[in-house]
């Protein structure tokens, strides 16, 4: 029994990483073709009046040289006058990205929900309530966006996007006082995830669909399916730098620790969309410097305002009169054992972890002191660690780690 009790944990590590390593796989095939088709539409130029391909329906081709061979995509106003034999499709890279992202969530996030979605000093809350929060996020931000977008506001792309946004940061802002830093952010991006691979499962692929069955019943296919979908395509176009970042942000607690974490995500998201605008309009033959500055200011910004600053010298009781090495480093060490052990040891005692995070072990001295710079900077500058402070690690405790570091990490 207790050797099936720590090979759970060691399981699921597992799964987590082969689940990961196929999120990363099919997000890279779903977004490189999101690129791609947005290029494409950008980069295609007309045919010349009068012309064959105009004369065929063709709005617009262009040539392209690639892996050695010349390529000559067409696209036509409406749908070419007979069904091609052959129809690629592309739908399975978003559907496998985001089952592949909710399997990872479930895995990483749900299933350990006490230490990975929860931090006591934002939200008292259990496990479920925690799950319930996030699952709910998703079901309703769909709906609102897809409601919005059937609304007479989805005709105006400017205002609507604004409005998106908005709901966006909202949304960000909520979680952020409810879950911890990291797995707000995460739901964030879950969020924007499941409103695009909504896009392509309940428009996009319905309209193509629709489309196909009129041109096999002999019918002209009618052209708003095709615009409708252009219109969906474009939004998901511009929602994947912010969910980019976000699958990375668990990376750089710099961002989900701050305490305007929803201001800082909502910057960089903010970045992202002026980055990407620039491209999409490159693509079309205008180059407007003023969009990626913009970017590059606001990413500016933000490393500025959460630019750790270097604690204070700790006084009072912490350090009442100077101290001998040795006594300032048991402190630490007492600290350390008691708050960071429990998952930062060869077998962690902390449930759902199989290994130490990062794979940095602190049971001995050595350990520590060969870590101290991560310590200090996770512990006191960051506050992310320890994880959603699951320990409870105090104000005091952070000081004395910062005295013992400051010192010289004695």
């Amino acid at each position: 029994m207790e050797l099936f009790a720590s090979l759970v944990p060691y399981g699921l590590e597992w799964l987590n990483l082969l689940v990961r390593w196929l999120h990363v796989i099919t997000g890279i095939a779903w977004i490189g073709a999101s690129f791609y088709f947005v290029w494409l539409d950008n980069s295609i130029r007309p045919p010349a009046p009068g012309s064959d391909l105009a004369k065929k329906g063709v709005s617009g081709e262009l040539w392209a040289v690639h892996g050695g061979g010349f390529y000559n995509p067409q696209k036509y106003l409406v749908a070419p006058a007979e069904l091609p034999k052959e129809l690629h499709w592309f739908k399975w890279e978003a559907y496998s990205t985001w089952l592949s992202g909710i399997a990872l969530l479930t895995i990483a996030y749900y299933f350990n929900a006490q230490a990975m979605m929860i931090d006591k000093s934002v939200a008292d809350i259990t496990s479920w309530q925690a799950v319930g929060i996030g699952i709910g996020t998703l079901v309703v931000g769909w709906t609102v966006y897809d409601l919005l977008c059937r609304s007479p506001l989805g005709k105006h792309d400017f205002w609507f996007g604004v409005v998106i946004f908005a709901l966006i940061v909202a949304a960000a802002f909520g979680l952020t006082h409810v879950l911890s830093g990291r797995a707000a952010y995460i739901h964030v991006g879950a969020l924007i995830g499941t409103i695009m691979v909504g896009n392509v499962l309940m428009l996009i692929i319905p309209g193509q669909r629709k489309m196909v069955e009129a041109m096999s019943a002999g019918r002209m296919p009618d052209p708003v399916h095709g615009q409708k979908a252009k219109q969906r395509s474009v939004h998901n176009n511009y929602f994947t730098l912010p969910v980019l970042f976000i699958m990375i942000s668990n990376h750089y607690a710099m961002t989900y620790r701050h305490d305007h974490a929803w201001l800082v995500l909502a910057m960089i998201m903010a970045a992202g969309v002026f980055i990407r605008h620039f491209f999409n309009l490159r693509h079309k033959g205008r180059v407007e410097w003023r969009y990626p500055a913009i970017g590059v200011v606001l990413l500016a910004t933000v490393a500025v305002a959460i630019a750790p600053s270097r604690p204070a010298p700790v006084t009072g009781a912490a350090v009442a009169a100077p101290q001998a090495a040795a006594a300032q480093f048991a402190q630490v060490k007492a600290v350390i054992d008691h708050r960071c052990v429990a998952c930062h040891a060869a077998q962690p005692k902390q449930p759902g972890f199989a290994a130490a995070p990062a794979g940095i072990m602190l049971e001995h001295e050595a350990e520590i002191r060969q870590n101290a710079e991560k310590i200090y900077k996770q512990t006191v500058q960051l506050k992310a660690m320890p994880l959603a402070n699951l320990t409870q690690m105090t104000d005091a405790e952070r000081a004395q780690i910062a005295a013992w570091y400051q010192a010289g990490a004695q």
